[in-house]
Order: structure tokens, then sequence, then C-alpha cells
């Protein structure tokens, strides 16, 4: 299975249709970009105290996000050193963490402090054995872990976007099952294109002739200038932030709600989306809308993706092109793709 890039946008072709049918390849994803980039775990809010906690799972290695003692946020392997129990299940505040196999105890820092009748093994130091730890860091009160210790800080994976401030506490979550590849997901994200057909009330709200995709190395955005805001509210325009591989930033004038793309297999796919607004408790209309247009938005979007992938396993179609005009946001992306696959460009 092959793929080179062309990075001459007028002159590219679609990432071909097997990448998106293959179940081996979503493995070679979990091992070449989700676990080598910086990947949303959840909000500080959810670790304000010390003790609390929460677990999560990135490209498949189960996590622990606590704050400790010492006022520190860790991110720790969720994983018991006796017998790969779970160390934390949920979310929750506790003074140290027991494994729900065998009761072995660690500190909130990861460090053991009792392993129940283990007296009597030899060459075994208890104080050497710690749950692993992995990098996490926090731009805009937003939890980042990267599972790569090579990787770049997460300062300098955003660039100049790392500038960029939002502000809001958390008002409301969905989860949306969508029966499609992630790459499709995201490629539907990234282009304004289809708006006009799949989206109408939306296009009501934009000035389309006006709307325009910027790239940057790691992230593009989408400027969506508001033409007669009625059910997005404020002057202004909407902005659409897409960090590679997998996170949306949606910024209205007033709110601003992220859509987190998790892979359950190759052809179904978690999107969770998280909404923050200034002042919750005093916009509870306004969140209830917000959150009812988007629904909106997002039934039409499951609908076509989940089309696209069936359209995707037809043995008449294998690749296409780009609109120029229209879709250099997935040509973008499809070019950060084949370069964390370590896939050839066409000048090579």
């Amino acid at each position: 299975m092959t793929y080179r890039f062309e990075p001459r946008l007028a002159f590219a072709s679609t990432i071909p249709s097997n990448f998106y049918n293959d179940a081996t390849v979503l493995s070679a994803e979990n091992r070449s970009i989700f676990a080598r980039t910086w990947q949303l775990v959840g909000h500080e809010n959810q670790v304000c105290e010390r003790g609390q906690f929460f677990t999560t799972v990135v490209a498949g290695e189960p996590l622990l996000i606590v704050r400790g003692d010492d006022g520190e946020v860790r991110a720790l392997s969720n994983v018991c050193r006796h017998r790969a129990g779970p160390v934390a299940k949920g979310a929750g505040k506790r003074a140290s963490l027991q494994c729900g196999y065998h009761g072995w105890t660690y500190a909130l820092d990861g460090s053991l402090r009792t392993a129940p009748e283990m007296d009597g093994i030899e060459c075994w130091e208890r104080q050497s054995v710690a749950l692993p730890r992995f990098r996490i860091e926090s731009w805009n009160g937003l939890l980042f872990v990267n599972l790569d210790p090579a990787a770049p800080s997460l300062r300098d994976f955003l660039g100049d976007l790392g500038g960029q401030t939002f502000s809001g506490a958390l008002a409301a979550r969905k989860d949306w099952t969508v029966n499609c590849n992630w790459k499709v997901y995201v490629d539907n994200y990234l282009e304004g294109y289809h708006i006009p057909i799949v989206h109408p009330s939306l296009f009501k709200e934009i000035d389309y002739p006006n709307y325009r995709t910027e790239t940057r190395p790691n992230y593009s955005i989408q400027h969506a200038p508001l033409k007669r805001p009625q059910r997005i509210r404020g002057d202004g325009e909407a902005a659409y932030f897409w960090i590679f591989p997998n996170l949306m930033l949606n910024v209205y004038p007033n709110n601003f709600s992220t859509n987190l793309i998790v892979p359950i297999d190759h052809e179904k796919t978690l999107t969770i989306f998280e909404w923050y607004f200034r002042d919750p408790e005093s916009a509870k209309k306004e969140i209830d809308e917000t959150i009812a247009f988007s629904d909106e938005i997002q039934l039409e979007d499951i609908a076509i993706c989940e089309a696209v992938q069936r359209g995707l396993r037809s043995s008449t179609y294998d690749t296409g092109r780009y609109s120029p005009a229209r879709e250099n946001g997935v040509h973008h992306f499809h070019g950060l793709y084949a370069a964390a696959m370590e896939m050839k460009r066409t000048e090579d």
C-alpha cells in the first residue's frame, strides 16, 4: 500500500481509498501519528485539587491524570507494575492510588507505597518501582499528553497559535459515534466546499465567497465571516482551527468549543464536543441554542461522512482531485499525514 504526496495542490490527488478501508492502517497510525503528537486529554478544572484524577486512553495507552500532593499535574501509566491491572477507574479524588486487581498502592506521584504479601521476593527493590510518566502540558487550560519523549514541546508544536487565548468555563459535553474512518471526518471538517450543499442553515449565516483557509506548519484556520448572524451570535467571524492530527477548535464571538476525533476502529470514530462559555450559569438559553445549532450541523456531517465511507468501499473509486480554491486545508492535512507516516513525496 503506497501513497506519494504531491505538494503542488493543482497537481495533487487525495489519499487512496484503501487507507480509509484497511484495518491494518490504523495500527500504523497509532504508532506513527497518535503516539507521537500532542493529544487533548482533558481540562485543568478536572484536576484542580490535590488528589483529583481522571483516566483516559491515548493510542491504546491507558493513562491516569492526577494532581499530586506537591500541586503538580502528572500523566501516569494506568497499568500496575505487578500484573498490569488498572490503578484507577473513571475519575475522582484520592489520597493514594490502589490497583483494582491485587491492591498495590501508589502515591500521587506514582511511587509505590505498599505491595501486599510480597515478602520473600528476591532481586527486587520496592523503592525502584513506580508508575511510568508521560509528558503533559497545558494550553488555555486544556491538558495535552504526548507519549513520545523526543517530540517538540507543545508550545513549539503550536507555533504562533500558542499565543492565541480562549477563555471560558465548560458548559456542556456531547459524544457522537460516526460510522466512518477518522480521516473522513477530518477531511470533511477541513473544507467549506460542502457547506452550500450539506449545511443550508450554516450557509445562510456566513459570507461564503469570502470563506478562506490558511495553513501553518501544524495547524490550519478557516475564516468564516458572518453575513447575517441569526443563529450564530455576535459580529465578526467564526474561526475554525484544526490542530494536527485530530483536534478542532471552533471559535465564535461569544464562545468556543473543542471537537476531539478519536478512532475506535478503521470504520468507526468517536467525536467529542465540549462547549466553553464565559459565564455558563447566566447563559443557559444561549448555550441551549448554540448546542442545538451544533447538533443540526453535526447530524448533517454524520450523514455525509457515513455516505462517503460507503463510497470509499466502491470498486469504482480510488482517489480524487482537490479544488484549489476550497480544499487547500485537506491537501495540507494529507501532506502532514504522509510525512508522519513516512511516505514518499512525488519528487523523491
